[in-house]
This record gives C-alpha cells, structure tokens and sequence, in this order.
C-alpha cells in the first residue's frame, strides 16, 4: 500500500489503486495503448461527492487531476496526476418532450444512441460507440449530423462540475456564462465535468452505410466524391477514405492485408441523390448501404471497438479539387498502399457547422470545407515513429490547401491547443482557467496553461 493510496481510499468509497500497487498497470491503461501515462494513482470515482473528495484532497496535498472516461485520446500530460475514471458514472435520462439528454461523465455514445432512439431521437453522435460523450463533447465533436447540427459542444445546455475548490457548481449560459463558454468546446481544463445535459433532435428516415473498393479505384472514388459533395444538401455526410486493412483476425479474411478505398455515407430523408455517382463505379467488394434506425450508426465505419496503439492527425482543408486528391493518391497512398497508416480520410463538412448559433461556445463554427484525418497504428516505438514521418510528408505536401488549425478533438500527443485557437482565444481560455483554477488543480489532455512555477506555487501557498 502506498501513502497517496491510503489518503484517497479514507475519502472516497470507490476504488483506488496507486503507483506500485497489484491492478495499477491496468487501471491507468487508456483505451489508446500508445500512449503510457504515469500517474500517482488512478480512482474509479462511484459519485459526484467521490469526485468532490478527490478535488479537495488534490488540492490539500498539492496534487493535479485529470479525468478519463474511455482515454481514447491521452497524452502524458497527465503524468504524476490523480487520475479520476468516471466509467462507473454512466447514467442516461432522456426527456423526450423537452429533447433532452442528460448523462454522467463516464457514458459512452452507444449508450446515449439506444436510450434516445426509443423516443425517436438522436445526438450529435460521433463514428464510433465506445468513445465518451464528455470527452468528444468538451472537444467539440464533430460528426455524423455536424453538417446538420453543428458541433456537438453548441448542443450542451448545462453541465454539472466540481470547482477547483471541491464544490459541486451547475454552470449554463446564466450561472457561470465564461466558464459555460470555455467548456463547450476548450477541452476539461476548468473545472471536473460529472454530467451533461445536451440538445437531441429527431432521427428521422436514415439511409447509410459503407461501400468499398479495391484500391485502384481510388481516383474515380475521389472524382465522385469531389462532385458529390459539392452538391450534397446539409443532411447528407460523406466520408471518403483510403484504407490498409491490418492482417488482424478480426478483420475479415478476404480484407486482411488489403488496401481499399471506402464511402461512409449518412442520411437523413430523401437527399440520396449525389450518392448516384458511386453507384456508378464498377468493381465494389462491399455495400452495406440500408436503412438505418440510429442504433446502426456505430457501425458504419465499423471501426475497432478494443483498446488498440495509435497515432492520430487531423487537418481542416480549404478545398478539395482534383489537385489536392492527386497529391494524397501520390503521398499518402504510394504503391496503392497508406502504409504505414492504416486510414487516410476526408469527412465533407460545411452545412450547420458555418453557421455557429449566437451562443456558440469556443467551439464555434468550422469554415473550412472539409476535414483530413490521419490515423495509424503504433504498437512500438519504431512503427510510432514511422507512422509520425508519413504524417509529416503528407502534412507538408498538402500545406498549401489546409487552414492551419486542427479541431481540439483531433489533437495528438506532442500538440498543443495553440494548434487549435486563434491566438486571442486562447488568451480568453487562459483567463478563464486562472480565475477557475488558480492552483492548477486539473490537468486535461492538452492543458491550456503553462504549468505552474515554484515561484507560483509559493505565492499561493503563503498565508493570506
């Protein structure tokens, strides 16, 4: 037993594990491997007055918090932290008149997508189940309905927290209108998230689903893409991605090892017509295009649910022309191959996400058109290493049609969130973080501040 084990353990009735004791390896491992994070302990918080207790321990003993729900995005930002999960915290109460949602912190989106489709309703779900409502959300989230609803942080109408001081606070536009602001969108940096109350909408008719070729198909399925996006109405999604299907057993075998190119689509209503254009390219060993009820959007991309290594880069795009595809055909997918990436892929945004509601968090809107995404597995060392390089090549070959902001959600370790925020936001959020949390009592995976200096720590340490 360690000395931080036993304080926490006399506060705090879930259960703890610290550095050095049996389960601590297990309990701190985040969903993705590639990423170690040494903290000083990791507690599975049963309550919102668990998680009080933690912050006002933390705060007595000189420590920082981070929080994890699934770690799909971790960083070693959280090195020599508390580690707070939230996983026995994941509650769902959907109030269909007022479509409504209100989830814990540790409730994933499959969660959320079953309950609220007995109603009729659907969030601004992400691609995948398994990843956490808070942690999307507080990044800004951007997926299937973004064109039709924006961002998912403009969608959250409160949030339940604990402050740096261990008090519980409800924050919306009236009570706490900065922090309100701060949160939808600027990362957990502020203050601890227990819950979230978030905007549903109607599901309506949904058509989706994947359609996929070989590789060499890749130009025309570019072609498509670019004409049937420029014509899409605000409720169809296109995805478009180039795909080197791993030698796994969970793939299936006549993919194994293969390289492909995939259309994810969704739709909401009749606006399937731009979709026409893939039908008419020949050759597609996949289609699982259908009718959907909202529990089948999880499945489209049918990404990996298990904890794997990876390396992740995104990329906001200002056009996509014949040019821009050419160059990823010649720099991401040389010899028809993206290895050593396993996915390259270009979401169509637009719609909803250019027209920010005026009381937008700092997510704000997106102008740019679409969204370059650059995934790839980094089970060591050497296979992170190459996985960085081809980043790099890809990054600086298309330099000349990306913005240069990256969406919060789409951070990776080594990024900061000057990478995501106009220089003046990022101030804001600054402001905000030392009023919030002037002894830096939380640390989210890309911390806003600097962290503190000695000469800081003293000063607030000092008697008043």
């Amino acid at each position: 037993m360690s000395a931080i084990g036993d304080d926490l353990r006399r506060v705090v009735r879930g259960p703890v594990v610290a550095a050095g004791e049996d389960g601590f390896d297990a309990a701190r491992r985040a969903w993705n491997l590639a990423v170690e994070q040494r903290v000083s302990a990791v507690v599975e918080v049963a309550d919102t007055e668990d998680a009080a207790a933690v912050v006002r321990y933390a705060g007595r003993a000189g420590l920082a918090v981070s929080t994890r729900a699934t770690g799909h995005t971790p960083t070693a930002a959280a090195d020599g932290t508390v580690l707070v999960t939230t996983g026995a915290m994941n509650g769902v109460e959907i109030d269909p008149e007022a479509r409504l949602a209100r989830v814990q912190a540790g409730a994933r989106w499959g969660d959320v997508v079953t309950e609220s489709a007995r109603h009729g309703l659907v969030g601004a779900v992400g691609s995948s189940p398994v990843v956490g409502v808070t942690g999307y959300t507080l990044g800004g989230g951007v997926g299937w309905f973004a064109r039709s609803h924006g961002q998912a942080a403009n969608l959250v109408r409160a949030l339940d927290v604990v402050t740096g001081d261990g008090n519980r606070v409800r924050v919306n536009a009236d009570s706490e209108p900065e922090l309100f602001w701060a949160l939808r969108g600027g990362g957990g940096d502020y203050a601890l998230v227990t819950a979230l109350e978030f905007e549903l909408f109607d599901a309506g008719a949904l058509f989706g689903g994947r359609v996929l070729w070989p590789a060499e198909r890749a130009e025309a399925v570019m072609a498509a893409f670019r004409e049937a996006t420029a014509e899409a109405a605000e409720g169809l999604s296109i995805w478009l991605t180039l795909i080197q299907f791993p030698p796994f057993p969970t793939v299936p075998e006549f993919l194994r090892g293969q390289s492909m190119v995939a259309v994810d689509v969704l739709a909401q209503g009749d606006v399937t017509g731009p979709l026409r254009r893939f039908d008419e390219i020949p050759g597609a060993v996949l289609d699982t295009r259908r009718g959907l009820d909202p529990t089948g959007i999880g499945g489209i991309c049918m990404e990996p649910e298990d904890p794997s290594p990876a390396r992740v880069r995104g990329e906001l795009l200002t056009e996509f022309t014949t040019a821009v595809g050419d160059s990823l055909l010649a720099t991401a997918a040389r010899n028809g191959s993206v290895y050593p990436l396993a996915l390259v892929q270009v979401r169509h945004l637009g719609g909803a996400l250019t027209r920010p509601p005026a009381d937008a968090g700092v997510a704000g809107g997106i102008s740019e058109p679409y969204l370059l995404s650059l995934l790839g597995p980094a089970p060591s060392p050497q296979h992170a290493a190459a996985v960085l390089e081809r980043r790099a090549e890809i990054a600086t070959e298309l330099s000349i049609y990306t913005s240069g902001r990256k969406p919060f959600t789409y951070l990776d370790s080594g990024d900061t969130p000057a990478d995501a925020f106009a220089p003046a936001t990022l101030d804001r959020l600054r402001d905000i973080k030392r009023r919030n949390d002037p002894q830096e009592i939380f640390r989210s995976n890309f911390p806003v501040a600097e962290p503190l200096t000695e000469l800081d720590r003293a000063v607030l340490d000092a008697p008043a």
